[in-house]
């Protein structure tokens, strides 16, 4: 189950991927990121501006701050602008990493009540389950991300855990 050091790994892995797969983006152009390539939200940049959303919809739910504007299909289109989805990608980033260094072991205690827009009621689940949902998100639509960006030709990095260069990682 999710512990402090689990959440502190997979920042430093969301931190790391989303790295190599913005810089992959970067070698494409404008038309390239957004052609729809039959992916579950269309395009390359459209999964990345869901990913981020839904980021954000999580950690606003974990540190009760305000969530983003917008509903699960108007995810795709929250960062529509590349340069400003890369500059907000690289801050809620760090916003994640402060998340996770602040965690303590009480904190994964109980549950967390949200109202759920995907199935329109509010929900309670245990916070141990939501922190993997945070990162089972962001791991799925990556390898989505992954998978169109190899198509289209770019070269993102590695993906596997064990492989994360040690710079990423926190508290290191």
């Amino acid at each position: 189950m999710p512990s402090t050091e689990y959440v502190r790994t997979m920042a430093s892995y969301n931190l790391w991927q989303n790295e190599s797969l913005v810089e992959a983006a970067n070698s494409l152009g404008e038309k390239d990121r957004k052609l729809d390539r039959g992916s579950f939200f269309g395009s390359i940049q459209q999964t990345f501006s869901h990913i981020l959303w839904g980021d954000q919809s999580w950690i606003s739910r974990f540190t009760e701050t305000e969530l983003p504007s917008g509903t699960i299909p108007d995810s795709i289109n929250h960062f529509a602008d590349w340069q400003a989805f890369k500059v907000e990608r690289a801050r809620f980033d760090k916003v994640i990493v402060d998340w996770a260094l602040t965690l303590d072991a009480d904190w994964f205690e109980g549950d967390l009540t949200w109202y759920s827009g995907a199935v329109g009621r509010n929900v309670s689940k245990p916070k141990k389950m939501l922190t993997i949902q945070l990162f089972n998100h962001q791991t799925h639509h990556r390898g989505q991300i992954h998978a169109m960006l190899t198509a289209a030709g770019a070269k993102p990095q590695d993906t596997d855990v064990p492989f994360m260069p040690d710079r990423f990682m926190l508290g290191r």
